[in-house]
C-alpha cells in the first residue's frame, strides 16, 4: 500500500542566517489520536527521509494516530546546502530548529546510524534548557555515536591522511549506493566536539536499541559500549544475529515497530 505523504510536497523551514541560510525540507503527518508522542524520524549520514524504514514508521504512526515528523539534514534528500558543509553540529542544529518548530508534545526520537547519535546530542541540548521531559523514549538504530572519533579516525589510511591533509576530505567506496561516501576534515574535527561516549550519558527516558551482529559498518561490541554509558537509564538491547547495518528487512522493520509500541506501552 502506497504511503500517502509520499504523494505530497514537503514543507519547507529556513535555518541559519546569511552564508549559513539553508532549507531545511520535512514532512509532517498530523496526529489523529490525541495524547500519543510524537514520532520523530533522524536518518543516518547520506539518507534521506525516503528511505524504508522513514516510510514505514510513517505508516506505523498513521494506523496508532501519532503524529510523524521526517526531515532531511542539509546536503541531503530534498533540502538545500551542500553535502561537503555538513557537520554534526550543522545536523544537530537544524534537528533541534525542525523540533521546536513543529512538535508540541511530547515525542520519541528514533535515530538510525548517525541519527543515533544525533538524537543523543538532542536530548542533551534539550535537558541544558530543561526541556528533556520533551522525549518520551529514544529507539536507537544501529547507533553510531563519535563515529567519526572512534571508527573512522583510528582506521585511516596513510592516502586517507594524506587527502584530508591535502583536500579537506577523503573518499570511500560504499556498498549501498554507486557515489562514495565523502568524509570532510571539517565533519571529524568537528564530530570531537560533538562527542557523547566521554562519560555517563543520562537522557531520563527509556531506551531501546537494535543491533545487528552482523553489521559491517558498526562493531556490534559498539552499541554494548554505548549501554556501559547509560546506566542510570531503562535500556533494552536486542542483537539480532543475522542483521546488516541498514536493518530495513520486513522482521527488522516490526523489530523497530515493537520498539516503539514498548515504549509508548510504558
Amino acid at each position: 500500500m502506497m504511503n500517502p505523504q509520499e504523494n505530497t510536497e514537503p514543507t519547507y523551514l529556513d535555518v541559519g542566517t546569511g552564508a549559513e541560510s539553508r532549507r531545511i525540507a520535512m514532512k509532517l503527518m498530523p496526529a489523529t489520536k490525541p495524547g500519543l508522542p510524537t514520532l520523530v524520524w533522524l536518518g543516518g549520514y547520506r539518507s534521506d527521509m525516503s528511505g524504508t524504514k522513514a516510510v514505514e514508521l510513517e505508516k506505523h504512526a498513521a494506523e496508532i494516530g501519532a503524529a510523524c515528523v521526517r526531515f532531511d539534514y542539509s546536503g541531503h534528500g530534498a533540502s538545500g546546502g551542500a553535502f561537503r558543509d555538513g557537520s554534526i553540529s550543522r545536523w544537530l542544529d537544524e534537528s533541534l530548529a525542525v523540533i521546536d518548530h513543529i512538535v508540541k508534545r511530547p515525542m520519541i526520537l528514533i535515530g538510525s546510524s548517525m541519527g543515533g547519535w544525533i538524537a543523543l546530542r538532542v536530548i542533551e541540548e534539550l535537558r541544558k534548557r530543561g526541556e528533556g521531559k520533551r522525549i518520551a523514549g529514544l529507539v536507537l538504530i544501529a547507533p553510531a555515536p563519535d563515529f567519526t572519533a572512534e571508527l573512522i579516525e583510528p582506521n585511516l589510511t596513510e592516502t586517507e591522511k594524506t587527502s584530508l591533509a591535502e583536500r579537506g576530505y577523503f573518499e570511500e567506496p560504499t556498498p549501498y549506493g554507486p557515489e562514495p561516501n565523502i568524509y570532510t576534515a571539517l565533519l571529524i574535527e568537528d564530530g570531537r566536539k560533538n562527542s557523547v561516549l566521554k562519560g555517563i550519558i543520562e537522557t531520563g527516558c527509556p531506551i531501546h536499541i537494535l543491533q545487528g551482529m552482523e553489521d559491517p559498518d558498526v562493531p556490534y561490541a559498539y552499541a554494548l559500549k554505548l549501554v556501559e554509558h547509560l546506566p542510570a537509564d531503562d535500556v533494552v538491547l536486542t542483537l539480532i544475529r543475522d542483521g546488516d547495518h541498514r536493518l530495513s528487512r520486513p522482521e527488522d522493520i516490526a523489530r523497530m515497530i515493537a520498539a516503539i509500541d514498548g515504549i509508548l506501552a510504558n
